[in-house]
């Protein structure tokens, strides 16, 4: 069971606000989705091999080629988000 805090948490750390009262309603949400999930505890999977894929899949790869890099003047063009030469992100 999930608690209030727990919901305040993950809602934090994926950067949603929640409003007065929506922290109660994804409890249940999530009560709900771990409910479902449970059911594969219940699931045999002892002689199963991991699968990483559902479906074989081809590693498609190519020769790295060196290219001519941008100037930093054509990096920063189309942006606001720069300061002394980097890219500025979201405070915390």
């Amino acid at each position: 069971m999930v608690d209030i805090e727990t919901v305040k948490k993950v809602a934090d750390n994926a950067r949603i606000k929640l409003e007065d009262g929506e922290a109660e309603e994804f409890k249940e949400d999530f009560d709900n989705i771990l409910e479902k999930f449970s059911s594969l505890d219940e699931v045999d999977t002892e002689d199963v091999e991991p699968a990483f894929h559902p479906v074989d899949v081809d590693s498609k790869t190519r020769k790295d080629e060196e290219e001519e890099t941008l100037d930093r003047e054509e990096v920063f063009r189309n942006t606001e988000n720069e300061e002394e030469g980097h890219f500025k992100g979201p405070s915390a």
